[in-house]
């Protein structure tokens, strides 16, 4: 189904994350020829302009590529739907950028003949453009079979991120270190500005700013500095 390397897209998920990769791919020469409806369409269809907004069946039925991007517990009955119905197609890639899943919930598509592919690109999605250029500097996890694995390698890196590949029984602990790093922090930010608004510090998030960001730099060469262990 591939045709000189350029896919046609289509992406399941409207939300902040689907029309963000889905421009990413498009700005790396694929074609996006489908989106379904979702939280925002005004904010996706600023993402994505001249995009058809289709059934999820009728985005399977036309793309090469499926870009799957729902909440955790939607995904796997979201799958198995589509699958029972008869909507994966033999050769179709199916993308999914949840960080808690590898492929396994994929197993539905793969059954049919899909080839189960999952990418999370680990950057907190604002779900506008500036997401673009957030990507150029992230990583993405990767997880795949090993006869494929460097084409979502290669998918990772048309979205803008460097790969890192995990293993499918890894995923469960990559997902907790990704939602402790973003929950934690967002609650420990949250603490401090309330702290210093009650005192009467105006602005108190930019005022944290410049001291959040040093510290948190600081602390990511720290932990990029200590050896594996063994």
């Amino acid at each position: 189904m591939v045709r000189d390397g350029r896919l046609g897209v289509g992406i399941i998920g409207a939300g902040r994350v689907g029309p963000v990769v889905g421009a990413a791919l498009g700005g790396a020469g694929h074609a996006v020829i489908g989106i379904t409806s979702g939280s925002d369409d005004e904010r996706a269809s600023a993402v994505l302009p001249d995009v058809p907004v289709l059934e999820a069946l009728e985005v399977v039925r036309r793309a090469e590529l499926v870009i799957i991007a729902v909440p955790s517990d939607q995904l796997p009955s979201l799958v198995a739907g589509i699958a029972e119905v008869g909507g994966w197609q033999i050769g179709q890639l199916v993308l999914h950028t949840d960080p808690a899943y590898g492929i396994d919930v994929l197993r539905p598509a793969a059954e049919r003949g899909a080839i189960p592919l999952a990418v999370h690109p680990a950057i907190t999605f604002t779900g506008t453009s500036i997401d673009l250029r957030q990507l150029q500097a992230g990583f993405a996890a990767v997880t795949a079979p090993a006869a494929v694995l460097p084409i979502a390698q290669a998918l990772a890196v048309e979205m803008g991120c460097e790969p890192v590949v995990i293993a499918e029984a890894d995923r469960p602990a990559y997902a907790d270190a990704i939602a402790t790093a973003t929950e934690f922090s967002r609650s420990i930010i949250g603490q401090s500005t309330a702290r210093l608004r009650e005192i009467g510090v105006e602005n108190p998030g930019g005022y944290l700013s410049a001291l959040v960001q040093s510290t948190v730099e600081r602390a990511l060469r720290e932990a990029s500095d200590v050896p594996p262990l063994v």
